[in-house]
């Protein structure tokens, strides 16, 4: 996945980049959540904690770019770490295990994630707010210092 057109609006932008990874509406109201690894399935709850992360978390997605396999989640959830996770504990949580897993099975790119982490901000800093759907994609990478 690459960086969105800077013109569009996030809104826009996070309803393609639902219906390219196939996550629907995004599941925020799922009450449990399904991760395939490999041919097994696993299933954790969608806890509040998790989806006031995730709303924000998949807006990282569309504002990095970072696809949504294995090694993708590995490096946002680096460049979320190194970006820092502010009071989103359930961030920290699943972001740890996913650049954990990164590292063993693609560690430069994670690493790169990571130092790309370091030169900006994030959303964690504060709160998910229906406006941020509002801005566009290049207004917010610029606020945010997003350069990768």
């Amino acid at each position: 996945m690459t960086p969105n057109d800077a013109s569009e609006t996030l809104r826009v932008a996070r309803a393609r980049y639902f219906a390219e990874n196939g996550l629907g509406d995004g599941g925020y109201h799922e009450r449990w959540v399904r991760l395939q690894a490999g041919p097994l399935p696993l299933w954790f709850p969608n806890t509040g904690a998790r989806v006031r992360a995730v709303r924000l978390h998949d807006l990282h997605h569309v504002l990095t770019g970072y696809a949504t396999n294995w090694v993708g989640e590995a490096e946002i959830g680096a460049w979320e770490l190194a970006s820092g996770c502010g009071h989103y504990w359930a961030a920290w949580l699943l972001n740890g295990a996913a650049a954990l897993i990164g590292i063993c099975v693609a560690p430069r790119v994670v690493l790169t994630a990571w130092r790309a982490g370091r030169r900006c901000r994030n959303l964690y800093e504060g709160e998910w707010r229906e406006s941020l759907l509002d801005e566009t994609v290049g207004d917010l990478r610029a606020q945010l210092e997003i350069t990768n």
